[in-house]
C-alpha cells in the first residue's frame, strides 16, 4: 500500500500564489543547501538571490545562472525585471490571453448601451446586432460571461 505524500503548507501556499519553483532540485547555490531560511521552492527569492549574487557577489552571469538552475536568458529576464518593477517583477505573469479577443470592451460596451435602450432584447438578437456592427460571430456563452463580468466589477464599486 502506498503511503500517503506529506502535505507541504508551505508549497501549497507558493503554487496558490503561482510562485512554486517547479526545478527546485536544479538549484545548487550554498546558501539554499545549506540555510534554512533559503527555501528553493519560492521562485522570488531565488530570482531575487540569483542577481544578487552577481551584482553584490560579483558572480559572473553563466555562473550564477548555472548555480540557480536556469538559463543566462532568463537570468537577463530576471535582471530586468528587477530593475524595472522591483520585487514584483520576478512574480511570474498571468499565461494565456488576458482578454477576449472578439468579445472587446468596444463590445461589451455596444450590447450594455443597446441593452439599456431596449431592454427586451435576447442574447441572440444582441450577436445579431455585434455581427451586423462589428463583423465578428460571438458565440452565446462568451457575451453572457461578458456581460456577467462587467455586472460584477459595477457591483463591486
Amino acid at each position: 500500500m502506498a503511503r500517503a505524500k506529506k502535505r507541504d503548507p508551505k508549497s501549497e501556499a507558493l503554487a496558490q500564489d503561482g510562485v512554486l519553483n517547479p526545478n527546485p532540485e536544479a538549484v545548487r547555490d550554498p546558501s539554499f543547501v545549506s540555510n534554512p531560511f533559503f527555501d528553493a521552492k519560492d521562485l522570488v527569492q531565488v530570482r531575487y538571490e540569483m542577481v544578487r549574487r552577481h551584482q553584490v557577489d560579483g558572480v559572473a552571469i553563466s555562473k550564477a545562472a548555472e548555480t540557480f538552475g536556469v538559463t543566462r536568458p532568463t537570468f537577463y529576464k530576471a535582471q530586468s525585471a528587477l530593475q524595472t518593477a522591483g520585487l514584483a517583477g520576478l512574480l511570474p505573469n498571468r499565461r494565456g490571453p488576458k482578454g477576449g479577443h472578439k468579445v472587446s470592451a468596444e463590445v461589451v460596451a455596444f450590447v450594455a448601451a443597446l441593452k439599456a435602450a431596449r431592454p427586451e432584447l435576447t442574447t441572440s438578437h444582441c450577436l445579431d446586432a455585434i455581427s451586423a456592427r462589428f463583423g465578428v460571430k460571438v458565440h452565446r456563452r462568451s457575451l453572457e460571461r461578458a456581460l456577467a463580468r462587467k455586472k460584477k466589477r459595477l457591483n463591486r464599486a
